[in-house]
Parts: structure tokens; sequence; C-alpha cells
């Protein structure tokens, strides 16, 4: 008897189309989430557009910012403003000469219940951190944010926390007020991606601001216009903006010159020159261009370049500002 074996049927080869990667967003796209933080930050800050749109760079560029200026001009505000219209966690730090590293970063604790050892997180664990008169906490303290700043994370003992993205320290102070404060090092001013001032409002400006404060801070109906989310991937398409090799030369010979400069005992690191680099970017995208000028950079160039020099102490430099320095070398 003979038995017959049929041949399975073959099944046919099941083909995937291939995994396009997620397209990032466009200059003109960037723009315009940009400008809907920017108005929505002017309902409650009046008349210091160029200041918001200064913090809107840094933190599109990933950046930190340093605000110099006399109390009352609305410094916490404007940063507490910026996280609420990008839907980011807002946390405020008071600095002190007592505040310790762990009033900052968070510190181990027993949890009596369970026996067991745990991290509690300390308020540099959110989106937005202001840190208000930075000068007045301790160089131990001061130093404690370098990490934070630098690196988006957090080591305590033998554990490493990363931060949530996205992330970005307002650091105040008072330039006027001195005693009893601790001036910041080198090392952390370096940190910060710009230095900025508010300065006061002019008379219609600060008539505007009492009108619209009149029944209630404006603060407290405001709402976000865009979400972590968003600006995270914003961030990222302003590391795709086009820097032709004619204007990074420009930044790196503008920053080389600081460094050569006979009034100057410290130029900028090489900090700076990414710093120059990634601003150009972020301010680029602002203005929902595609490409960087070198005009671009040269108005930049005071608010990143001037926090990170130093002039020399010497008799004939002794009335010579950083600014006019900077000012001398981008002509």
């Amino acid at each position: 008897m003979e038995t017959s074996f049929s041949q399975p049927e073959k099944k046919p080869k099941v083909t995937l189309p291939p995994v396009e990667e997620p397209k990032g967003l466009t200059a003109a796209q960037v723009s315009t989430i940009a400008r809907q933080l920017i108005f929505n930050v002017e309902r409650v800050i009046v008349g210091k557009h160029d200041q918001v749109v200064l913090l809107t760079a840094v933190f599109l560029a990933e950046g930190h910012l340093l605000i110099e200026d006399v109390p009352g001009v609305a410094k916490t505000m404007l940063a507490r403003t910026m996280a609420v219209s990008a839907g980011c966690t807002f946390k405020r730090i008071q600095c002190t000469p007592d505040l310790q590293p762990t009033d900052v970063l968070g510190d181990n604790y027993l949890d009596q219940q369970t026996g067991r050892t745990e991290f509690r997180f300390g308020p540099l664990f959110s989106q937005f951190v202001l840190v208000d008169e930075i000068n007045r906490a301790s160089p131990r303290t001061q130093s404690a944010l370098l990490e934070a700043m630098g690196e988006a994370m957090v080591t305590a003992g033998n554990v490493s926390y990363r931060l949530q993205r996205p992330f970005m320290v307002v650091a105040t102070q008072n330039p006027i007020e001195q005693e009893g404060t601790f001036l910041l090092p080198e090392a952390q001013k370096d940190r910060f991606l710009m230095r900025m001032n508010l300065g006061y409002p002019s008379l219609a400006d600060e008539k505007q601001m009492v009108e619209r404060f009149q029944l209630r801070h404006p603060i407290d109906t405001l709402q976000p216009v865009t979400t972590p989310d968003r600006i995270m991937q914003c961030q990222e398409a302003v590391r795709k903006v086009n820097v032709p090799p004619e204007t990074c030369d420009y930044i790196l010979q503008v920053v080389r010159a600081t460094r050569e400069h006979p009034a100057l005992l410290l130029g900028s690191s090489p900090r700076g020159s990414l710093g120059l680099f990634r601003a150009a970017q972020a301010m680029a995208a602002i203005d929902g261009k595609d490409s960087v000028s070198a005009e671009l950079v040269k108005s930049l160039a005071q608010k990143v370049l001037a926090h990170r020099l130093i002039v020399r102490r010497e008799e004939k430099f002794r009335d010579t500002k950083v600014e006019d320095v900077v000012a001398e070398i981008l002509k």
C-alpha cells in the first residue's frame, strides 16, 4: 500500500514597511510655539519683550539664565510665568547663608515604619527651578548646583538620579547689596548660558501693570500654551538649525579674541563658544529661520560672553568694563 505525502503549502512572506523615524518640528513650527510662549508670558510681564525673548531662547537652547537686578522688578514672576506657560513643574529656592546642599538636592532618610532608607527629593527635582538670590547661599551650596546644571542629574551617596526634562535653572542676584553675600565663582557663572537684567519699567508700562493687577494677579488665570514634551521637540529642532561654516568660524574668532585681549585676565571657555552657538540656533528658530547669520551671533555676544570674562586689576585697566571689551572685539 502506497502512501502519498502532500507538500505543505507555502505561506506568503509577510513584508513590513520600514519604520519611519518621527519627523521633527520645522523652524516655522518652533517659531509658532515660541511666539505663543512669549505672548502668554507678556500677559503677566509688561514692557520686557526683549528679556522675555531671551528667556525663551535660553529655554529652547537647553541652557540656564542668570538675572542680575534690584528687588521687585519681576525676576521671580518672569520665571514662574514661563514655567506655567510651558506646562512645567516649578519650584523656588530662597537662598540664605544657612541653606544646606541637602535642602536643595534632597537627602536620604530612614522610614521608621519599614526600616528602609529612602531618598527624599529636594526642590531641585523640578522642570523649572528659580534659585532666588543665589549669591546669599554659601559656596558649598552653590557648588551643589553644578552637577545638576551641567549634567541634569544629582548624585546622593552612590546613586545618581536623573532630573526630569526639560530642565532649566533661573538664578537671581542683587548686584547692589553685597553685604553678607558670596560672589559666584567663575565655574558657577560659566554654567549659565546668558546673563541679563530687567530694569525698571517705563511710566506707561508701570501704569499698565498697576491696572492689570487691580483686581487679581494675572498669573492666577494663566493657562499653559504648550507641553513639556512639545518643548523637548522644540529643543531637538533647535539643535538641527544650520550654522554655516563661516558663521561658526566667526563664533570661534570672537571667543578666541577674548582669550588674547590684553585687558582680560580670563577669556571665555569653550563652553562659551558652544553657548553662543546654541543661543544663536535658538534665536534663529524663534525668528522662523533655518540658518544662523553672523549678525545674529553679534547681537547675542554680550549676553552670552560678558559674564564669563574677568578684567585685569592693573591700574591702566581700572575703568575698563567687560561690556566695552566685548564691543571692541565685535568691531
